[in-house]
């Protein structure tokens, strides 16, 4: 049975050096790799990486000034902190797991834990320029691929203490790179808020945070607040939130400096004490998500010996705030029931803000209620006789939990969807089918769209009726054609979701999936091609090919589609951010036709010449 499995010996065992497993497996270190076309590619986190010691030193008090350039491909960071012991500098640079961070004497509450980031950077570039200032003395390290390839001689020197880092990222890594400066400009200013007084530079141009976290919600939320944001401060924790205008909750989360975007243990309990305080600051039992709802906060925590789920520190898993075992959740809560209680008692006409921003919240809900249950009812009675959602085995029979590994296909029409039910994957991946193009729900109420049976029983699938945090997939992903009435689809359904369940995309549950526009094939081997480049290089590699345009999903048969939604499959990220303007985007995109967009079509519009099949 197992006659094709080669032999398992002595000689399939491998030991790699530091920089060799780095490279090998990049993604354990910096995510995915990218190439540089959205905020969380990899030559990002390498920038992170070395940020993040810089900024260690200014919160130990060291040097309030970073300075950046990026020049092309080249990236230089130098602070002004204490600067790396000379006698280290090469361990520090090239030898796994050694670091100061370890030493909570020199470093208290930092966001560089394991001795890996530099080293990471250091393996992944191909040219690594490390020197550093300590002293009135400087000493250098040229490094490449993680191997050092010259280390100085300690010299005199009349610069002031601190760290340069030049690097370029490797293309052998990474491939054909850029980096987009606004993207770098996001991540200063973030360090700025969490940083008061400390200035950083990129490119000669400026920026700092006077009023930290207040400063944040007014430059990055696009939409009204519905009173001046509370802001409070202290040893350790940092809070700023108020209420807006849209649905669901908008949350910016720190953890030692480190943006959490997945949250993480400081989230959950800042958003549990919001709601128990406030419950007892009025004496009223309010449901939770009408006290968070149009809810616009930030929070950040500085702990000891934090813990994250991953080196590029996207989640806190830390329960306690210092060796001294003060639980995060104890922590948050008991700041928060002490100085946001004060708050509102000292501001009244904050707290009549808040509580007629509640009601309202209270209002709308129980007058959906009613709306909910028909369309429950509904769609139950729906759902006896139609086949709109084939759903994974996973969730038949089970309690409407989400599982990490369970994914659902929003699709158009029997053949498509015809032909990823018989291709999927039944344990873990649902087939969700539409009847024709969905409604344009821009400027439509909750109400309408629970009215509408296409959304009334896509909502119902999903289990999002009540709460997201009900949702039943981890993935979201929209399976349309690539032509224009694809493309219409896709944006419908992506504003859906975008104006009333924004969360959904925040919390990075909702992706497009990418299929082939092409197949390349001669009698020995067949190529699918996701571009035009792709297929022009797969028919100089194929003699005597044959090229096949899939103008649909339903072209491409079930066989071949396995492979496409598999462990192949691409998937390409809805991506909006808190501070993204939705209000705008929508008006815009899908409002009426304005002279505006007519201009951005015409603009924008690219014409293709047609694909003539050799």
């Amino acid at each position: 049975m197992f006659d094709n499995v080669e032999n398992y010996t002595e000689d399939n065992i491998q030991t790699l050096e530091w920089n060799q497993h780095i490279r090998l497996r990049p993604g354990m270190y910096i995510g995915k790799l990218g190439d540089g076309s959205s905020p969380d590619d990899g030559i990002y986190i390498l920038i992170k990486e070395v940020m993040d010691n810089s900024i260690d030193e200014y919160m130990m008090g060291y040097g309030k000034n970073i300075k950046i350039t990026v020049d092309k491909g080249v990236v230089t960071i130098r602070d002004y902190g204490r600067g790396i012991p000379l006698g280290s500098l090469q361990d520090v640079t090239c030898k796994m797991n050694t670091g100061g961070k370890y030493d909570t004497r020199a470093f208290k509450k930092s966001v560089g834990l394991n001795g890996v980031g530099i080293k990471a950077v250091n393996a992944l570039s191909s040219d690594m320029f490390v020197t550093a200032f300590r002293d009135g003395e400087m000493r250098d390290i040229d490094c490449s691929a993680g191997v050092a390839k010259s280390v100085s001689d300690i010299q005199c020197t009349n610069e002031k203490n601190g760290t340069s880092v030049r690097f370029t990222a490797d293309e052998a890594i990474f491939g054909s790179y850029d980096f987009n400066l606004k993207y770098i400009e996001t991540m200063i200013k973030n360090y700025c808020y969490l940083n008061t007084g400390l200035v950083i530079s990129l490119n000669g141009t400026k920026f700092s945070s006077k009023n930290g976290l207040l400063d944040l919600l007014k430059d990055n939320v696009k939409e009204d607040f519905a009173y001046e944001p509370i802001h409070l401060k202290g040893a350790d924790i940092e809070v700023a939130l108020t209420h807006g205008s849209s649905y669901g909750e908008t949350y910016f989360s720190y953890a030692n400096g480190q943006y959490t975007t997945l949250g993480g243990t400081h989230l959950s309990s800042f958003r549990e004490s919001i709601v128990k305080t406030i419950k007892e600051f009025y004496n009223k039992n309010f449901e939770a998500s009408d006290i968070r709802a149009s809810i616009i906060a930030a929070i950040s925590i500085k702990i000891e010996n934090p813990m994250f789920e991953s080196q590029t520190k996207t989640k806190l898993g830390s329960l306690e705030m210092s060796p001294n075992g003060v639980a995060v959740r104890t922590y948050v809560i008991d700041f928060m029931k002490k100085h946001l209680d004060n708050y509102l008692h000292k501001n009244p006409e904050i707290a009549d803000a808040i509580l007629r921003k509640i009601m309202q919240a209270e209002k709308e809900r129980k007058e959906m209620s009613g709306v909910r249950k028909k369309a429950r009812e509904f769609a139950k009675k729906v759902s006896l006789h139609n086949k709109k959602l084939r759903d994974c085995r996973i969730h038949l029979n089970t309690s409407h939990n989400l599982r990490e590994e369970s994914t659902i296909f929003i699709t158009e029409g029997d053949s498509a969807s015809g032909s990823i039910t018989k291709s999927r994957n039944v344990m873990t991946q649902a087939v969700f089918s539409l009847r024709g193009k969905p409604l344009n729900t821009y400027g439509l109420t909750k109400k309408i769209i629970y009215q509408n049976e296409e959304f009334n029983l896509l909502q119902s699938a999903l289990n999002i009726e009540e709460d997201i945090d009900n949702l039943r997939y981890n993935k979201i992903v929209v399976a349309t054609d690539a032509d224009v009435d694809g493309m219409h689809i896709r944006l419908l359904l992506i504003s859906f979701f975008v104006q009333f369940f924004p969360d959904i995309i925040r919390s990075g549950h909702m992706f497009i999936l990418d299929t082939p526009l092409f197949r390349v094939r001669n009698k020995k081997e067949t190529v699918y091609c996701y571009t035009d480049e792709e297929r022009q290089n797969a028919i100089a590699k194929l003699n005597n090919c044959e090229i096949t345009r899939f103008k649909g999903l339903g072209e491409i048969s079930p066989d071949e589609f396995r492979a496409f939604i598999g462990e192949n499959i691409r998937l390409e990220k809805v991506r909006i951010t808190n501070a993204d303007p939705l209000k705008e985007l929508l008006s815009f995109y899908m409002g009426k036709n304005t002279a505006d967009r007519q201009d951005f079509i015409i603009n924008n519009l690219r014409i293709e010449e047609d694909l003539v099949e050799d």
